[in-house]
C-alpha cells in the first residue's frame, strides 16, 4: 500500500504529465471567487488547491481518471468502453460521477461550481477538453472542474463572512 506521500506524488506527478499545472487550476478558482472575495489572491487560490490535492480522494480520483484516459489513448480497453472515452460520449456520465467524489467532499458551493466549469469550460479545461484524435481527456477535464470547484468551495467556508458581505454589495 502507497503511503500518503506516495500517492500524492503520483497523482501531482499524472497532472504534470497531462500538462495540467498548480497554476492552471488556481487561475480557474480565482475566476469563481474574485468576485465574492474582496482581495483573493492567485496564492491563496493555490494554497487551496494544494490543500485539496492533499486529499487522499482527490489523489484517488486523480489516479483513477488519468490511468483510464491513458488506456483510452493506447487502445488498452475493450470495446464499446474504448469508444465510449475515446469520443468523450456525452451520455457516459461516469467521468463526472468520479469528479463529483471530489466536489462532494466541499459542499453544494462545490456543486455549482463544478456544474458552472463543466458547462463554459473556461482556461485549461478547454486545452483538456479538445478532441485531437491522440490525447484522451475524457476524466481528466472534470477532475480538473472538480478540484478547482473544491478549492473554490473550500474558500468560500473558510471565509464566509467575506463571501456573505461580497454578495449583498
Amino acid at each position: 500500500m502507497k503511503s500518503d506521500t506516495q500517492l500524492k506524488e503520483v497523482a501531482s506527478q499524472l497532472l504534470t504529465e497531462r500538462g495540467v499545472k498548480l497554476e492552471d487550476i488556481a487561475e480557474l478558482v480565482m475566476s469563481l471567487q474574485n468576485n465574492y472575495i474582496p482581495n483573493l489572491t492567485i496564492d491563496e487560490c493555490s494554497e487551496n488547491v494544494t490543500a485539496v490535492l492533499k486529499k487522499r480522494e482527490v489523489q484517488n480520483a486523480i489516479i483513477t481518471g488519468v490511468e483510464l484516459d491513458k488506456l483510452a489513448e493506447q487502445k488498452q480497453l475493450t470495446q464499446p468502453l474504448l469508444d465510449i472515452l475515446s469520443t468523450d460520449e456525452g451520455l457516459y456520465g461516469i467521468d463526472e460521477i468520479l469528479a463529483l467524489s471530489i466536489v462532494n467532499l466541499y459542499g453544494s458551493i462545490g456543486f455549482t461550481n463544478y456544474g458552472y466549469l463543466d458547462k463554459t469550460k473556461p482556461g485549461i479545461i478547454a486545452r483538456l477538453n479538445r478532441k485531437d484524435g491522440k490525447s484522451c481527456h475524457t476524466f481528466l477535464d472534470d477532475i480538473v472542474c472538480a478540484i478547482a470547484a473544491a478549492a473554490a468551495s473550500r474558500i468560500a467556508h473558510n471565509d464566509p463572512d467575506k463571501s456573505a458581505i461580497a454578495n449583498q454589495q
